[in-house]
């Protein structure tokens, strides 16, 4: 019982935070998303025959349900209902209870914003919070996607 406790008192919220860098260079956003290992083997394991343990797997197992999530749950365009851009996954570190999955978006030239709808993990916590920290020509922002407010206009 006291070990079922402890379990429920380490992880009482849901939030991920998304950090992304416009790289006027190289015509991208580069981002890195952390996310805690327990919601994200819950949301990988969904429409699987077993649960997803991401200790158990190698990358080369690991990564197509990585970006396929990150397709799925996280996606650009340069406008409202156009096509999302596509999403490489670059990378990824373990920290003791949570991920940060390395990946990028290429941009057509002279974008100045993009439409994002991050709706990671909302489907399966209500209380879910995903914040998104974005830095482009100096200057830093930040947004709050929840439930009811999933997609949103980033302009730099």
């Amino acid at each position: 019982m006291l070990l079922l406790s402890l379990a429920a008192w380490a992880h009482t919220y849901h939030a991920s935070i998304l950090e992304m860098r416009f790289n006027p260079g190289k015509q991208r956003l580069e981002m890195a998303l952390k996310v805690f290992t327990d919601d994200l083997e819950k949301d990988l394991s969904q429409n699987q025959p077993a649960p997803i343990r991401t200790d158990q797997l190698t990358r080369a197992q690991l990564d197509p349900l990585l970006l396929n999530l990150l397709r799925r749950e996280v996606q650009f365009s340069i406008r409202p209902g156009a096509a999302a851009l596509p999403l490489t996954l670059v990378g990824l570190q373990k920290e003791s209870e949570a991920y940060w999955l390395y990946f990028t978006a290429p941009l057509p030239a002279a974008t100045t914003g993009v439409t994002l709808r991050h709706q990671l993990l909302l489907a399966l916590f209500p209380d879910q919070m995903n914040i998104v920290n974005l830095t482009a020509n100096g200057q830093k922002q930040s947004f709050l996607f929840r439930n009811g407010e999933e997609t949103q206009q980033l302009k730099w």
